[in-house]
């Protein structure tokens, strides 16, 4: 393992300065609205402060507080931030993000969770931010499941919580499977489930379960265009996506304004840019859409579900995230479930936008672990 810190030469900088100035920016057709995407206006004001506002030098010394390190696992090259606790009987916790993530997510929660007694580990899946190169196909979830428990027991954490949202709460629990005698419990702020078609299971629910199948309902109508493309064609979009900062920007930030609390400007908008760039200057976004690919081909190739989760699941569901999870459903699917958690306001990012609800969240299921948590679950 070798520690590492963001260094970007002022010259990328300068490069990307450029490429935003001399944006080609499209002719609109209809309202400056988000029904057909991003606005004009939304996105040429955040460009603008992209290139004269935002302080790049500024965020990556703040990230660069968080302790990081690269190491090579199963041929591809982990970028990770290791922040232990000084509480004696710390638990450690593995902390996944997702697509479009970053460890940007997380400069608000790392410190508040070691204060709480957590050993933080936050691993960038294969691909994304400074886990890039890619070199080979095959990253799947099960891989980067099997890639983790090697990175903990590198880092000398015989047992462990797992955290994650988005793909890393696939990751987390597929972890929770593979190994289940090293994981203490697995905690989740999204939560994939759907009806299997019994007439009986739909005759259950109450009008708030209903209306949640109908937001799922709407977000598989209206909000999986990405998904299906990235599914089928990921290279193709990449090739503009890492030439056009602005394109980039837009491809992400109209996920952070759909998937988080209602109204522009929810998250703070320098965040935004900090993600932003740790998917621009390593030129990560062509890597990282992969997993789309990746687990498309997996679930054609499944015979059959995929084995269940033993150890606890706590389950966090934040109200503006792009679908919510029916517990009913959800407690069929995973019995394991021994935590839900219902917050008033946050969504698909909420390390980022209610950081104080994430990490309650997490500390109150991590207590219902009870006598299984302490310094025990380490070496080293």
């Amino acid at each position: 393992m070798e520690p590492f810190k963001i260094d970007v030469d002022p010259a990328e900088l300068a490069d990307l300065h450029r490429r935003i100035a001399g944006t080609r920016w499209v002719r609109q057709a209809g309202g400056d609205d988000w029904d057909r995407g991003v606005p004009e206006s939304y996105l040429r004001e955040l460009a603008e402060h992209w290139q004269r506002g935002y302080d790049w030098p500024a965020a990556q010394d703040e990230l660069n507080r968080i302790p990081q390190y690269l190491t090579g696992i199963d041929g591809a090259t982990v970028h990770f931030a290791h922040s232990p606790s000084s509480a004696p009987d710390a638990v450690p916790i593995l902390i996944t993000s997702g697509w479009p993530g970053s460890l940007a997510e997380f400069v608000d929660v790392v410190g508040p969770l070691n204060a709480e007694g957590f050993h933080v580990v936050i691993a960038s899946i294969p691909g994304y931010g400074f886990s890039t190169p890619l070199t080979e196909p095959g990253w799947d979830i099960p891989r980067v499941a099997r890639a983790w428990l090697e990175l903990m027991d590198r880092l000398g954490y015989d047992r462990f919580v797992v955290q994650g949202g988005d793909w890393g709460s696939f990751v987390s629990l597929d972890i929770a499977r593979l190994a289940p005698e090293r994981v203490l419990g697995a905690h989740v702020n999204f939560l994939a489930v759907f009806p299997s078609g019994d007439l009986d299971e739909l005759a259950g629910l109450d009008d708030e379960d209903r209306q949640r199948l109908a937001g799922l309902g709407r977000f598989d109508a209206d909000g999986m265009g990405y998904l299906k493309l990235l599914s089928t064609r990921p290279r193709t979009p990449a090739y503009g996506l890492n030439d056009s900062p602005v394109g980039l920007l837009a491809w992400i930030a109209e996920k952070y304004e759909e998937w988080s609390g209602p109204g522009a400007g929810t998250i703070d908008r320098d965040r935004l840019l900090t993600t932003v760039m740790l998917y621009w200057l390593p030129g990560a976004i062509g890597s990282s859409v992969q997993m789309y690919y990746e687990v498309e081909r997996l679930q054609r190739a499944a015979d059959g579900p995929p084995p269940p989760v033993t150890v606890p699941i706590g389950v966090a569901v934040f109200p503006a995230d792009c679908f919510l999870p029916v517990r009913r459903l959800a407690e069929r699917a995973y019995p394991s479930i021994t935590r839900w958690d219902e917050h008033d306001r946050g969504g698909h990012f909420p390390a980022l936008e209610v950081p104080e609800l994430y990490v309650r969240s997490v500390v109150d299921f991590a207590r219902t672990l009870g006598g299984q948590t302490g310094n025990e679950h380490t070496r080293g």
